[in-house]
């Protein structure tokens, strides 16, 4: 079970990162498929946070 010390304010604003990255994740994975990895990290590290796991 994750426990988050993040506050609701802090978890939005990781959603809302995690959205953003993902939008440029696809676009990239669309238009530059060869670059997409760059996004990846930020993509992934914004998920775990807002999931709580990190």
């Amino acid at each position: 079970m994750p426990t988050s010390h993040y506050t609701p304010a802090e978890t939005r604003r990781n959603w809302m990162l995690f959205l953003v990255f993902l939008v440029i994740f696809i676009l990239m994975l669309m238009f530059m498929n060869q670059w997409f990895w760059v996004a990846m990290p930020f993509m992934l590290t914004f998920l775990v946070m807002a999931l709580g796991y990190m």
